[in-house]
């Protein structure tokens, strides 16, 4: 799946990834590949992604939308620390 994290400011994160956990506004839920189309709002917290060599990284954003479709992931986060 490919994948990107996006703020206003700039592109945070791009590459292919295994899973991504994300904090969506009725709870929390993975996404894995070949999820159902899927757009969503988040919330504040913690971002989880596997990458395809079984590496986990963590982003904390603000907030934001996520959209899933055709194994193609994107998060426009208000802003993310890191």
């Amino acid at each position: 799946m490919q994948l990107e994290i996006i703020t206003p400011d700039k592109k945070i994160f791009t590459g292919d990834v295994k899973l991504v956990k994300v904090p969506g506004s009725k709870g929390s839920f993975e996404v894995l590949r070949n999820h159902a189309p899927i757009i969503s709002t988040l919330e504040s917290g913690e971002v989880k992604i596997i990458d395809m060599q079984d590496k986990t990284v963590f982003y904390e954003i603000s907030g934001g939308v996520i959209e899933v479709k055709q194994n193609n992931i994107i998060i426009l986060a208000e802003s993310v620390i890191l």
